[in-house]
């Protein structure tokens, strides 16, 4: 029987408990990402964070955020000290508030429309909010978000089809909906529920891989900043160590500019297609940040530039246009570097028949090993989103070779200068859209309708006459949720 209560395990909570809650929702975090076999456990970070909501005014639902800030974003986003010294405390907060506002929006529901309703609409809330903050405006950044947990898990094949945002969705309405059943049966249930996501995340899979329709071998070497006259001279070591491939692929901003001579007589001496990063000017000091495709014969046969250059980076101009690359093997999508952390961009490539992702990437060594890891969690999760290969070669690692399942077959660690991999990409049928690449939309107006329903209630109050202290309602807020 399900209930619309508020009982004793979800009375607006004392400061004591929001303190437990938040310890609870941190712990869980940083244990499903650190440790691969806990992946499951982001399950308990949602439920947490449900239960935060569950608190007496804005402030403190705010608050919560900037706390929660501190236990949660911080410890894995250090390296931001080392790029942008004190502003990474700005940036750290940022990420805060979109916390603290669902936190806050969760609770305008609940005490508007009633906990049922609450409970119905937190899922849509968290993907919109998450999806606003990772993909749509200035600031956006998308590591961290839920589905990543989930990147280097045996589970990954199963859950490719909702998308790293459907994930989210779904397991927010799961940690919601849980307490609405009677205490008893909640905890029996959230038990049996947390044991069989666990116990599915770290079984051992089968493979089901199907036959491609055309396989492309492919080569990379990691390299940082290499001097121009050296690129040939390690690609001749490339070729030796895997003298079948026909595609070489080296990091963005191997060069300093466009493809020099040397290299695309390289290619024309040994009869092979190169993918390398560069620079093409514009005007001025204004360039694109290039991936070029050298062909067999030594002319560019094709150019991708960066979609989503890095904020506060002199990274170059956006791309004005995204295209696959027809190759003789089939239809290459290039994302350079960041471009893949974003679907919106990856979505386009899709939708133009990409059967595979190449993705030439410059992770500074400066920025520390996890950062790396961090990184290299995004690969994973998008080909088993699209069910396309990926190939990603890092300047100074992590590199890796990834199946349409988002299995990783072949990878070179941090910091690894010159290491090199190689393997088969195999190329089917055209990447396919996960599910919540038709949700996201729907959860962003549900998401932006309540936000902006709440700051009219915050700005336009009633008659002082009618206005009440929070002490005052309390009362009637626990009535109406009763």
């Amino acid at each position: 029987m399900l209930r619309d209560t508020a009982d004793d395990s979800s009375k607006l909570l004392s400061t004591r408990s929001r303190v437990i809650w938040a310890l609870v929702a941190a712990g869980s975090f940083h244990l499903a990402y650190l440790f691969r076999p806990c992946a499951f456990l982001i399950a308990v970070y949602l439920f947490a964070l449900w239960q935060l909501s569950w608190q007496r005014s804005r402030l403190q639902t705010m608050n919560t955020g900037w706390l929660l800030t501190f236990l949660i974003y911080a410890p894995h986003l250090a390296f931001f000290w080392k790029i942008f010294g004190p502003a990474a405390v700005a940036l750290w907060l940022v990420l805060g508030f979109w916390l603290g506002l669902f936190l806050s929006l969760v609770r305008f529901c609940r005490e508007r429309l009633g906990n049922v309703a609450a409970v119905l609409l937190a899922p849509w809330l968290w993907m919109g909010l998450e999806y606003f903050r990772s993909e749509l405006y200035f600031l956006r950044f998308t590591w961290l978000n839920i589905g990543y947990a989930f990147s280097w898990s045996d589970l990954l094949p199963e859950l490719g089809w909702l998308g790293v945002y459907g994930i989210g969705l779904v397991l927010m309405a799961a940690a919601a909906a849980l307490p609405l059943l009677p205490r008893r049966q909640s905890l029996v249930a959230g038990v049996i529920a947390l044991g069989a996501l666990g116990l599915f995340t770290n079984l051992p899979r089968g493979r089901t891989d199907t036959a491609p329709a055309r396989e492309l071998r492919v080569a990379g070497m990691q390299m940082e900043f290499p001097a121009e006259l050296e690129v040939p001279g390690l690609l001749d070591q490339l070729r030796t160590k895997y003298p079948d491939a026909e595609l070489y692929v080296l990091p963005e901003y191997t060069f300093d500019g466009p493809v020099p001579k040397r290299v695309k007589d390289w290619c024309r001496k040994n009869q092979k297609y190169l993918l390398v990063g560069g620079k093409e000017p514009i005007a001025g000091e204004r360039f694109y940040n290039m991936a070029y495709v050298i062909g067999p014969d030594g002319d560019v046969v094709f150019t991708q530039p960066k979609a989503q250059p890095i904020q506060f980076f002199k990274d170059g101009s956006p791309a004005p246009r995204q295209a696959v690359w027809n190759s003789p093997w089939g239809r290459l999508g290039i994302c350079i570097c960041y471009d893949l952390s974003f679907t919106h961009f990856v979505d386009k490539l899709a939708r133009q028949g990409a059967q595979a992702i190449l993705v030439p990437t410059m992770d500074v060594e400066h920025w520390g090993p996890y950062q790396h890891r961090l990184h290299a969690r995004i690969a994973p999760m998008r080909a088993a989103e699209y069910r396309v290969p990926v190939f990603r070669v890092a300047s100074s690692g992590v590199s890796q070779i990834v199946t349409p399942q988002g299995r990783i077959t072949e990878t070179k660690q941090f910091p690894g200068s010159a290491e090199m991999l190689g393997g088969v990409l195999e190329l089917g049928a055209p990447a396919r859209l996960p599910v919540d690449r038709w949700l996201v939309w729907p959860a962003v107006l549900i998401a932006g309708c309540i936000a902006l329903w709440g700051f009219w209630m915050a700005l336009w109050p009633r008659k002082k006459s009618e206005m009440k202290t929070p002490s005052e309602r309390e009362p009637e807020v626990l009535a109406r949720l009763s």
